[in-house]
C-alpha cells in the first residue's frame, strides 16, 4: 500500500479500527482515527508512531453530524488530503426482538446507521473534489443474514448495507470505490460491549475469526477495490445458502448462531 495514503477510521480506539489502524501503520500510511474516548485514541496513536506510521487522534461521536464534518476538515487540514472514510463505528446488543427496547433500538440506528451515513456524507464532498477515493464499510454478515437472539443489531447493519449499495450504484463509474465489509464473529470487546449493553451473557457457537484477518481483507481491498469482503471466506456460503433455501438457513443459524447463557 503506498505510503502516501491518507485514511480516516471511524471507531478506531479497539477492535477492528485499531487493528487496521495498526496494520496500516506498519506501510507507512499516515491515519486520522476518532472515537468517544481519548485515552483510548492517544494509545493507539501512540501505537501507530510506533509501528511507523502517522496518527491523527480525534475526539468525536458518530452519531454527531457536526462530529464527522470536523474529523474530516481536520484530517484534510493536517495532511493534505483524504484518500479512504473507513465507517466502522458500531456495537450490538443481544435479545430477541419484543425484548430490545425502543430506546436501545434507537441507539443502535444511531450508531451503526447514522454513524456510516455521517462519516461516508462527510468525505464524499471531498473525494468528489479530487476526482477519486474510497469508502469501506465495516458492516456483519449479520447484516446478509438475520440472526437469532441479534435481531436489533441484524436490523441495523442490513440498513447500513443497503444505505452503502444505494450509494455505490451512485457512483459506479467513477473513480470513487465503496466497499462492505462482513466479518463473522471476531475476538474484539465488540462481545464485552455486547454483554454490558445487553445485561447478560451470550455465546456463538459458529466460526471465530482474528482481527488481524479482518485488517489484512482490508488493506487488500484498499489495493485493489472489490464491492463486498468476506474475510472468512466460506461465510459467502451462507449467503449463497440463504438465497436458494431460505428455511434451511434459517435452521442453520438457530443451531450456530448467537445464544444467550
Amino acid at each position: 500500500m503506498g505510503s502516501n495514503r491518507v485514511i480516516a477510521i471511524t471507531g478506531a480506539s479497539a477492535g477492528i479500527g485499531r487493528a487496521t489502524a495498526l496494520r496500516f501503520a506498519r506501510d507507512g500510511v499516515a491515519v486520522a482515527i476518532c472515537a468517544r474516548r481519548a485515552d483510548r485514541l492517544e494509545e493507539v496513536a501512540a501505537a501507530v508512531a510506533a509501528a511507523g506510521g502517522r496518527a491523527l487522534p480525534v475526539v468525536a461521536d458518530v452519531t454527531h453530524e457536526t462530529d464527522m464534518d470536523r474529523f474530516v476538515a481536520t484530517t484534510v487540514e493536517r495532511f493534505g488530503r483524504l484518500d479512504v472514510m473507513m465507517c466502522n463505528a458500531g456495537f450490538g446488543i443481544a435479545g430477541t426482538i419484543d425484548e430490545i427496547t425502543p430506546d436501545e433500538m434507537q441507539r443502535l440506528l444511531a450508531v451503526n446507521y447514522l454513524g456510516t451515513y455521517y462519516a461516508a456524507r462527510a468525505a464524499i464532498p471531498v473525494f468528489r473534489r479530487r476526482g477519486r477515493g474510497h469508502i469501506i464499510v465495516v458492516s456483519s454478515i449479520a447484516g446478509k443474514r438475520g440472526v437469532p437472539f441479534m435481531g436489533a443489531y441484524s436490523e441495523t447493519k442490513f440498513a447500513q448495507v443497503g444505505l452503502a449499495e444505494c450509494l455505490r450504484a451512485e457512483l459506479a463509474g467513477s473513480a470513487i470505490h465503496l466497499s462492505l465489509v462482513f466479518p463473522i464473529s471476531t475476538e474484539t470487546e465488540f462481545h464485552e460491549v455486547m454483554a454490558r449493553e445487553s445485561g447478560g451473557a451470550s455465546r456463538a457457537r459458529g466460526p471465530r475469526q482474528g482481527v488481524d484477518a479482518v485488517a489484512d481483507a482490508i488493506a487488500r481491498a484498499i489495493v485493489r477495490p472489490v464491492p463486498e469482503v468476506y474475510p472468512y471466506w466460506k461465510a459467502r456460503g451462507l449467503v449463497w445458502l440463504n438465497a436458494i433455501a431460505p428455511g434451511v438457513c434459517d435452521r442453520l443459524v438457530k443451531r450456530y448462531g448467537r445464544q444467550p447463557i
